[in-house]
């Protein structure tokens, strides 16, 4: 067994993989507690903020062909006290606050739309990807742990957003975040193992992936879920990058790994159908449209470029 570290923690293939470019934000974690710090950035004419609901946020496309989040001035945002969360400063000074909202605010003149992290992420520059996927993060963590896990009673805002409190046993809870492995396999004969969930549409197919159990290295993770989702062994392992994955807290850990067996047996219940590729057989798939390629957010197709060695054909490049 060998584990290694790629020496590019957030690109594969000379490609980035999405959400991990660096942002320029500092989250700035010590001012989080300073309530005088934090009215004072609020305050600021500078400070920029945006509304994050369900997941979206407004983006906009700007007159120079790119596109950003819909912000404002603090003094310009709805109104919010208790879901107001500090995100960061960048590196001119400006802060940044995302206000969590039961609904995206209108806009007057009608040309930004709503839009979640997998339309969002391959738009969208570093800094503003950075800041909604962290402002993505802690809403669905607000949304989802609103009592004490200890005592069950309704637990308190606290940090700008990166704590909640329990006023009655004065437990503090922590945003989680779910470890979860994602690997491309390939054999002795350099083909590549690829899966279609139950659910996903007829010929669409990626990597095997699955979630870190109790107990368990991410190295013994990779070769659980191979075998249990597809019947293949699996020996030696490779770190390449993480992504982190909001939806709605997982943090991607990508693999590259070795198989030491080559028949398959799908479990019928998370994978329908699995397949050993060679590049000329996915070249084909691609071109025939038997196989639909994923899409380029999800370090999935990082992974699976790493192997391909060029560019994967985007969704609606193919028949």
């Amino acid at each position: 067994m060998s584990t290694s570290t790629s020496t590019n923690s957030y690109a594969t293939a000379d490609r980035p993989i999405g959400l991990t470019l660096p942002s320029g934000i500092d989250r700035e974690a010590h001012h989080r507690l300073d309530e005088a710090w934090l009215a004072a950035a609020w305050s600021h004419p500078t400070t920029r903020v945006f509304v994050v609901s369900g997941g979206q946020a407004l983006i906009d496309d700007a007159p120079d062909g790119r596109t950003e989040l819909v912000m404002t001035p603090a003094f310009e945002a709805p109104v919010t006290e208790t879901h107001r969360y500090f995100l960061g400063t960048d590196e001119d000074g400006v802060r940044y606050f995302a206000l969590q909202k039961d609904a995206l605010p209108g806009r007057m003149d009608q040309s930004a739309r709503p839009a979640g992290l997998r339309e969002a992420g391959l738009l969208l520059s570093p800094r503003d990807a950075g800041l909604l996927v962290h402002a993505v993060a802690l809403e669905n963590w607000q949304r989802l742990h609103r009592f004490c896990s200890r005592c069950g009673e309704r637990t308190v805002i606290a940090a700008a957003g990166h704590i909640r409190r329990c006023p009655a046993c004065g437990a503090e809870h922590y945003p989680r975040t779910d470890p979860a492995v994602i690997m491309l396999v390939t054999d002795d004969q350099d083909r590549a193992l690829l899966g279609r969930q139950v659910h996903w549409p007829e010929g669409r197919f990626s990597t095997l992936a699955g979630f870190v159990e109790p107990g368990e290295s991410i190295e013994q993770s990779v070769r659980r879920e191979v075998f249990e989702e597809a019947g293949v062994t699996v020996g030696d392992v490779e770190y390449i990058a993480s992504q982190p994955w909001p939806f709605p807290s997982s943090l991607m850990l990508g693999f590259m790994a070795r198989a030491t067996s080559a028949e398959i047996n799908v479990d019928g219940e998370e994978i329908q159908e699995a397949r050993w590729f060679s590049r000329e057989d996915l070249r084909a798939a691609f071109e025939s449209g038997e196989v639909l390629p994923p899409f380029g957010i999800s370090i999935a197709a990082r992974l699976i470029e790493r192997w391909y060695g060029t560019p994967l054909p985007k969704p609606g490049d193919v028949a």
